[in-house]
């Protein structure tokens, strides 16, 4: 049997102030020799026989009619990813993989769950240089556990493509999808797949995986929870490679909104040949 193949369902597969003040009324004292303007000249001061200072720059507060500078964006998905330089150990892609073709960020489908943000950085082994323009491309059970694309589960879910979907990574080697919290299957520890390659060839195919206690309390909720808790930790998953190399797949979840983000650093070694079982990226397997 796939070693993480899917059992049926209960068993299924696996600014800082301004100087001045703009309201001070002006001095009578004469203005010094070119004199650079403070935040306190605006257009509404008096003008004085002093000669203009060249090409100052104006500030935030100069002019009535010059709008307020924007204050920094807060810190995104993207500036968060945490990086490593080591290489990614390559996991088994395992039996439910098949293109569909499709390149989203939204890969739900409208399926119920615990929103996740995932957000994986891509770079290239021991020089930490971004990996840009790669295709990556992640697919993950749903609430149940089971995988969109193939019969022989507790559903057939023959012809759908949920839970599945390509991205290319931006300028800093990352690609983000917005899915949800995967169920669990009893063989197996909760995980993601993904794969990435480019025009060049294969880069890595592997499995993110959870931090044991926030699956626990995930599954404490709907619609995990009518299945009960999660059996099969990371340490007793029979393909975790666990210890120090099993912690570099274990991402890095914080909270976002209702629901979580999960960061993953992924070094690789361009131009690598994937595993006997790592075929890309052609269709086929489910539909």
């Amino acid at each position: 049997a796939p070693d993480n193949a899917p059992a049926p369902r209960e068993s299924p597969e696996s600014p800082a102030g301004a100087a001045g003040d703009s309201n001070s009324p002006p001095s009578d004292a004469p203005a010094p020799e070119a004199a650079t303007p403070t935040a306190t000249d605006d257009s509404s001061s008096s003008p004085t026989d002093a000669p203009a200072p060249e090409a100052a720059a104006p500030t935030a507060t100069e002019g009535a009619g010059t709008p307020p500078t924007e204050a920094p964006a807060p810190e995104t998905a993207t500036t968060a990813t945490p990086v490593s330089c080591a290489v990614t150990p390559s996991q088994t892609e395992g039996p439910y993989y098949f293109d569909t073709g499709e390149f989203r960020r939204d890969i739900t489908e409208g399926l119920p769950g615990t929103p996740l943000l995932v957000s994986l950085r891509f770079v290239e082994a021991d020089s930490c240089v971004p990996v840009a323009g790669a295709t990556v491309d992640i697919w993950h059970t749903d609430a149940s556990g089971v995988y969109s694309g193939y019969p022989d589960q507790s559903d057939d879910t023959t012809g759908e493509t949920f839970l599945r979907g390509k991205q290319v990574t931006d300028a800093n080697g990352i690609a983000e999808f917005e899915t949800i919290y995967p169920g669990f299957y009893p063989t197996r520890a909760v995980h993601i797949h993904f794969m990435a390659y480019t025009d060049e060839g294969h880069l890595v195919t592997s499995q993110l995986y959870f931090p044991d206690d926030v699956s626990e309390a995930v599954y404490q909720t709907e619609p995990y929870a009518t299945r009960g808790p999660h059996p099969v930790t990371n340490a007793a998953d029979g393909i975790f490679p666990g210890d120090t190399v099993g912690s570099s797949l274990i991402g890095q979840v914080t909270e976002n909104g209702n629901g979580y983000m999960i960061s993953l650093s992924v070094g690789v070694t361009p131009g690598s040949p994937p595993a006997a079982d790592e075929r890309f990226p052609v269709r086929r397997g489910g539909r």
